[in-house]
């Protein structure tokens, strides 16, 4: 009884009318954070002592940083519950994560290489966090590309599902890259042991701004599961009557 709950909300229509309930309250919660986040960071927060206001890129491009690792994690692991018990949804969850993460590790890199060139005087340098983070849109775009490249839907699932497991040894990598090479980028400045190490003023909206871009990534992935669920249930009798109300 206990897992009773587990497998209807495997279940494709289950999980599609969900969904459909859930989206907006994640996309109208993502709407307001993000922009109170923005009001914070962009209007409220001081200067930084250094960098000015150059240091404000932060509050776009660590979100979108922390996101790509994150997604690239839950694509990795529905990939794995969909080849370990060959549940159909987990696949769909895990294809539905490819451009959503690919997004967002293009925003990291791109706004990385924005606040480079004022910081460090280049768009770009083959730095350790740099580099793997570049590794993990390849691995992005190569698990898309390998699954588009397979018409059958079983063969795209299974093999997009070992190359996304493999490629989860990365994450780590660019999680402590800054910790296992000397590195030009700087480390962690919230995720330390003896506490942040910005004032509550840049610290609160950087958190806001965390929060908002986990409630999009939610709505974003709700949404691409149910376009995912009626691609791959286009044939099931329950789509004509889920559509019809």
């Amino acid at each position: 009884m206990k897992w009773t709950w587990f497998h209807k909300l495997a279940s494709p229509p289950h999980f599609y009318r969900l969904a459909g309930r859930l989206t907006p309250w994640f996309g109208w919660s993502a709407l307001i954070v993000i922009s109170a986040a923005l009001y914070g960071g962009l209007v409220l927060a001081p200067p930084d002592y250094q960098q000015g206001d150059g240091f404000r890129i932060v509050y776009v491009h660590a979100p979108a940083a922390w996101m790509s690792l994150f997604t690239y994690v839950v694509m990795a692991v529905a990939a794995a519950v969909g080849l370990i018990w060959r549940i159909k949804l987990a696949h769909a969850v895990a294809a539905s994560c490819a451009p959503i993460g690919a997004s967002f590790t293009l925003i990291a890199l791109v706004s990385g290489s924005l606040w480079g060139v004022p910081m460090w005087g280049t768009w770009w340098v083959w730095d350790a966090r740099l580099t793997s983070e570049l590794i993990l849109l390849f691995l992005y775009l190569g698990y898309m590309a390998l699954r588009s490249s397979i018409d059958d839907v079983q063969r795209a699932d299974r093999a997009g599902a070992i190359l996304a497991i493999v490629g989860v040894i990365n994450v780590p990598i660019i999680h402590y890259s800054v910790e296992w090479w000397n590195s030009l980028h700087q480390t962690s400045t919230v995720m330390r042991g003896d506490g942040p190490a910005m004032p509550a003023s840049m610290l609160t909206p950087l958190l806001m701004m965390f929060v908002g871009f986990k409630l999009y990534f939610g709505a974003v992935l709700l949404t691409r599961v149910r376009g995912e669920v009626l691609r791959r249930e286009r044939n099931a009798a329950w789509i004509g009557e889920v559509l019809q109300k």
